[in-house]
């Protein structure tokens, strides 16, 4: 009898050589899929290495899960990109390089969640960026301080505004919902971006930053603020700064 783990890694090994038998195919007839439809695939032809991601040290999990709290008022102070990538990492980041999983669990390994970052105040360039997990990179979609449109888009909520950086989780649910039908879209992908936010507010807790989640927004308007795809669900804001 072939045990669940021995099948799993039988069925991802036969999903990674379909994979690659389509994408030669396609690249033998000069087909390209567009930017972004493959999943953790960055929506921006450039892309931005983020620095190597800490897996030790910091704050233990215990520590920051009893001094985490919400956190709207910020200094004026940049976010720096180590920074950024370690709430990155923590977000949607490959923890496990052979199958691919990340730092947040997903029904069925399918990962439907597409992280997004407004930069303002930063050593990184503001504007607005794609995070990729299987580069640990951000593709730059546009350049520019986009905070208050984001804020404007969020109702009016000054926090998201003055938060040095925004992290945006939106989800594809088609992708989730293509396997468990409307369970899996109105069900397991909302508890996914869930686990995502509560990494993003103990890594941000871990790094001595502050954050709080955001679900009053227009959902076209973030949509359209972020570039994301028309098919983009966004979830989550997180202003991200440090506290007062």
């Amino acid at each position: 009898m072939v045990s669940p783990l021995s099948r799993r890694r039988f069925l991802l090994i036969l999903a990674g050589i379909g994979a690659s038998v389509v994408g030669t195919v396609m690249g033998f007839f000069g087909i390209r899929e567009p930017a972004g439809s493959r999943i953790g695939e960055s929506m921006s032809g450039e892309l931005i290495g983020l620095p190597e991601p800490k897996r030790g040290g910091g704050l233990s999990v215990e520590e920051a899960i009893a001094r985490r709290r919400s956190r709207r008022m910020y200094a004026d102070e940049p976010v720096l990109l180590t920074e950024i990538s370690q709430l990155c990492w923590a977000a949607q980041g490959v923890t496990e390089g052979t199958a691919g999983f990340r730092a947040a669990p997903s029904a069925g390994g399918i990962y439907p969640i597409e992280l997004f970052v407004v930069v303002g105040r930063s050593d990184l360039e503001s504007g607005v960026y794609h995070y990729s997990p299987k580069e640990h990179s951000l593709g730059r979609i546009k350049t520019g301080d986009y905070r208050k449109e984001l804020r404007e888009a969020s109702l009016g909520q000054e926090w998201v505004g003055n938060g040095a950086v925004d992290f945006v989780i939106t989800a594809v649910p088609d992708r989730t919902a293509e396997k468990y039908g409307e369970r899996g879209r109105g069900r397991y992908v909302p508890m996914e971006a869930g686990h995502v936010a509560q990494n993003i507010y103990l890594q941000a807790q871990s790094l001595g930053l502050g954050t709080v989640s955001i679900g009053a927004f227009h959902d076209d308007q973030v949509r359209e603020v972020i570039s994301a795809p028309s098919k983009s669900l966004p979830l989550y804001v997180m202003p991200v700064g440090r506290p007062l």
